[in-house]
């Protein structure tokens, strides 16, 4: 469901504006859903994932994951993942457009599907995937400098943006969403340190 009918706060206005889908776009390897909250001081969806998984055990990060054979566009994907992670139903999420997709560690082109929801749509943590369901807010993120995080990224070792709000450290791929949301869907401008500190990684 599109935002167009709906009467918007000018925050999430303009991200309608600036976040508009590219039916040129071709299915990514995975998706994600950045969920906003439908009012005056927007708050995003964010979870910690349960430190029984195999892969990203207790990182921060948006619902979803890969695509499935079924699946038909990244939109699917998104909103398929984010009911079976926190239980949102996807006829409550009305869709404001996409960011460009970002690379994992891993390697897969990964598709930011961006959304409003109401402040008080039902969510509930799937126990095997999720331990924590918690939201940051524009506010937040506004007034927040991100800080350098070493990570291993491919042959390198590279810088990369990481916030500390509610608690959680929110850092690679997640908090690459969060500035290029800012960045891209705002205009706000906020400097990062992708590639800054970019160095070989030394043999064993």
């Amino acid at each position: 469901m599109t935002a167009n009918a709906m009467k918007l706060h000018p925050t999430l206005q303009r991200l309608q504006e600036r976040l508009k889908f590219d039916r040129r776009t071709r299915p990514a390897e995975a998706a994600v859903l950045v969920a906003l909250t439908r009012e005056a001081v927007p708050r995003i969806v964010l979870t910690r994932r349960s430190l029984q998984l195999k892969q990203h055990a207790g990182e921060v990060s948006f619902p979803g994951g890969k695509r499935e054979p079924g699946d038909t566009s990244n939109i699917v994907v998104a909103l398929r993942e984010s009911h079976e992670e926190i239980g949102l139903d996807p006829f409550a999420v009305h869709l404001l457009g996409s960011l460009p997709a970002q690379r994992a560690r891993s390697g897969i082109w990964v598709r930011p599907i961006v959304g409003l929801i109401d402040p008080d749509t039902p969510l509930q943590a799937q126990p095997d995937e999720i331990d924590r369901i918690f939201w940051v807010s524009l506010q937040q993120l506004q007034a927040a400098t991100p800080q350098p995080h070493t990570i291993r990224f491919g042959a390198q070792w590279v810088d990369m943006p990481s916030y500390q709000l509610e608690g959680e450290v929110i850092w690679g791929l997640t908090a690459r969403i969060l500035v290029s949301l800012l960045n891209r869907g705002l205009g706000w401008q906020v400097q990062w340190p992708l590639l800054m500190a970019a160095r070989p990684v030394e043999p064993v």
